[in-house]
């Protein structure tokens, strides 16, 4: 996988995160940059160590399926990425009162949440022979730096642009999927 794939997957990921981080800045009153800082650490962290923990799992099985991990690969990430188009796509409700308050059990449930896509792409990582600390470096910068631009939009724009970098993040993991089966079978 080149850096460019990388950094685009990266991306993708990290629009989970942007997204709630986006509802988080809707219900300050005032930015507050220590909970942007805390927000975007949660994030980051959960989408760094997420592949991680994917890579490991795939590492103890790649041995008994490297006939068809591209397959897994595509699937994964076309679920994943399909997923986040179809979020993108739904009306939504305005952000509930919940998110008024900061709330780090709730912020590591958010974290939790966000980032279990990442764990499945870490499987992907496995098979793909992927440098797996370059990798969980790059998402978790990436995702910590989107999260904490996400807070300081959603409290100056509002919620406008969070379904958009759904869809974007998602059209993005559905690509690379596709990117890596025609890849593996020859046609590109």
């Amino acid at each position: 996988m080149t850096f460019f794939s990388l950094f685009l997957m990266s991306v993708g990921l990290a629009m989970d995160a942007f997204a709630v981080s986006v509802c988080k800045g809707l219900n300050m009153k005032k930015i507050n940059y220590r909970h942007c800082l805390i927000i975007s650490i949660f994030f980051g962290s959960f989408q760094a160590i997420m592949p991680l923990i994917g890579w490991l799992l795939g590492k103890q099985f790649e041995n008994y399926i490297t006939s068809f991990d591209h397959w897994i690969a595509f699937i994964l990430l076309a679920f994943i990425g399909g997923k986040m188009i179809v979020e993108s796509l739904k009306k939504e409700d305005p952000p509930e009162s919940s998110f008024e308050r900061f709330d780090v059990k709730q912020l590591f449930i958010l974290a939790v949440a966000t980032s279990i896509d990442a764990l499945a792409v870490g499987i992907t990582f496995a098979f793909l022979k992927v440098n797996i600390l370059l990798s969980i470096t790059l998402i978790g910068c990436i995702t910590f730096l989107l999260s904490f631009i996400g807070v300081i939009l959603g409290n100056k724009f509002g919620a406008r642009y969070k379904s958009k970098a759904e869809l974007a993040g998602g059209i993005i993991l559905v690509a690379i999927g596709l990117k890596i089966l025609l890849e593996h079978l020859g046609i590109i």
